[in-house]
């Protein structure tokens, strides 16, 4: 009953598959492939427009090379005070943007409001140089509490951002199962909503090492060539990274792999809720889920071989505990009920 994180599995079949097919022979190095080639084109189409889309190898990497395109003196990114690039990057988002700051926003569920970035904006006037200037927003879909932005949310946000002349990232680690909760097109959760970058995750989601950048605005993308390259992030054998790509789009794959983690979760969600030996903290919308347990039964959970982690949480009683549980494209069924039997 392994509910750790969605980094804790391996590849899908897909992807396994489009990467033994694609090891044989020789190919150009650097991105110069014809499958490297093929995959960009494929991602212009997932997203119905031209884009400029670059792989990297992790999410922390995507993150702070989109985030570093948009680098000014004295700039500022405003995120949730929850959020990936602030809490768990080592401080990379500042070290590959030359030292922005990252300007952290309160809000319940992981999400911040068009309000609270208005507000926070509104504290860095244009032309003062003593205070810095924005630079970029960057919201996490799906957030860091399973939680997913609508697109009305997206859309308020971006004119906040528009309206001080910054981009809008999307860090999307678990994009796809926000996307098939809100079942929509990739366009729309994206460009169409106001989003100018993307860090588009796979890895989470069936790929075994393969993320990507992709801009809406090919402008935005002048000059990142170098800073991948800088940032150690230019793959030799870039077909490797492309081969995953391809088997993870394949016959709609990325997305019947977010469905299933999303099922998990919704089933795990339900059988904690009618329970009497937890709660929901609030309702999952994507593959985490986040019971608040008594501390007593948490570690009897454990004891039992329930692999969970323990999560930061304030207004507790003194013998309850948050947990955070993540399901996958490969979390069984059997593995959901054997828990909830537990429970």
């Amino acid at each position: 009953m392994i509910f750790a994180s969605d980094n804790w599995t391996g590849a899908s079949d897909a992807v396994m598959a489009a990467l033994t097919r694609h090891n044989s022979g020789m190919a150009p190095a650097y991105g110069g492939d014809p499958l490297t080639e093929s995959v960009t084109k494929r991602f212009s189409e997932v997203f119905e427009r031209e884009v400029a889309v670059f792989f990297v190898t992790t999410g922390t990497a995507a993150n702070s090379l989109a985030l570093s395109a948009y680098a000014k003196p004295g700039g500022a990114i405003f995120c949730h005070d929850e959020a990936h690039v602030l809490v768990d990057e080592c401080n990379a988002p500042e070290f590959f943007t030359s030292g922005m700051k990252l300007v952290a926003l309160k809000g319940p569920e992981g999400k911040f409001t068009p309000a609270s970035l208005r507000t926070a904006l509104a504290a860095l006037p244009e032309g003062v140089v003593h205070h810095g200037r924005p630079a970029a927003v960057t919201i996490t879909q799906a957030t860091e509490a399973g939680t997913v932005y609508g697109l009305d949310e997206i859309r308020a946000i971006s004119d906040v951002a528009t309206k001080r002349g910054i981009a809008l990232h999307m860090d999307g680690a678990r994009f796809a199962n926000a996307l098939v909760h809100l079942d929509v097109s990739p366009a729309d959760m994206t460009w169409r909503a106001g989003v100018d970058v993307l860090s588009f995750g796979a890895t989470k989601n069936g790929c075994w090492c393969a993320e990507a950048v992709v801009f809406f605005n090919k402008d935005d993308a002048e000059g990142f060539g170098y800073l991948r390259k800088r940032g150690g992030q230019l793959l030799s054998k870039s077909r490797f990274a492309a081969a995953q790509f391809e088997g993870y789009f394949e016959n709609g794959n990325w997305l019947e792999l977010a469905r299933h983690a999303n099922a998990m979760a919704a089933r795990l969600a339900d059988g904690i809720h009618a329970s009497e030996s937890g709660r929901l903290a609030w309702v999952p919308q994507a593959n985490e889920v986040f019971p608040v347990f008594k501390r007593e039964k948490f570690a009897e959970l454990n004891a039992a071989g329930a692999i969970m982690h323990e999560w930061p949480a304030k207004n507790l009683g003194a013998d309850e505990t948050l947990a955070r549980m993540v399901t996958s494209f490969r979390t069984t069924r059997d593995e959901v009920e054997a828990f909830l039997s537990l429970l």
